[in-house]
């Protein structure tokens, strides 16, 4: 098994669509990269933790390979946005892509390039990739948080904005 680590902005909207994929073992929302240890989702939402909402995902290469993930990833998100996801803005919002190997440094590198040259934005790409940091659980009410609040999560999806764009530009 491997593990990927995935930015896009609200962590609730970067689940759904890596769950229940062939060889896909798990997807755990939760903080990385900022400087407080064992941050509290209360702490990352002011915006001065310097943590992301992220998605860890633990995947089996052979029968999904690292490639497919990032396939995933780009559609989910507007990589041209520095100040957050949607109607979701401030520094835990940033979108990257975490590597924790070569191999996949460079499958995100060569992705993202392929994402800039694609034509689809008048931006520029600014989705970062970089090293994975410490990753932190976020608290168990946040964990599948689409199949337990399910009316909530529908209508703060719809009022985000992130469908619109998807289906404007993916």
């Amino acid at each position: 098994m491997e593990q990927a680590m995935f930015a896009g902005g609200c962590f609730w909207c970067m689940v759904t669509p890596f769950e229940e994929l062939p060889g896909i073992q798990g997807i755990v929302s939760g903080y990385a990269g900022g400087t407080v240890e064992n941050p509290t989702y209360e702490q990352v939402k002011t915006g001065t933790t310097g943590h992301y909402e992220v998605v860890q995902i633990t995947f089996d290469p052979a029968l999904f390979p690292y490639e497919r993930l990032l396939e995933l990833f780009w559609p989910q998100i507007d990589p041209t946005d520095d100040g957050g996801q949607f109607q979701d803005r401030g520094t835990q919002y940033r979108t990257a892509v975490f590597y924790y190997n070569e191999e996949q440094r460079l499958a995100a590198l060569a992705s993202r390039e392929q994402v800039a040259a694609s034509g689809r934005f008048e931006l520029p790409v600014v989705t970062e990739i970089l090293p994975a940091p410490h990753f932190y659980p976020a608290e168990d009410y946040h964990q599948d948080y689409h199949k337990k609040n399910p009316k909530h999560y529908k209508e703060d999806r719809e009022q985000s904005g992130r469908d619109t764009f998807i289906s404007q530009h993916w």
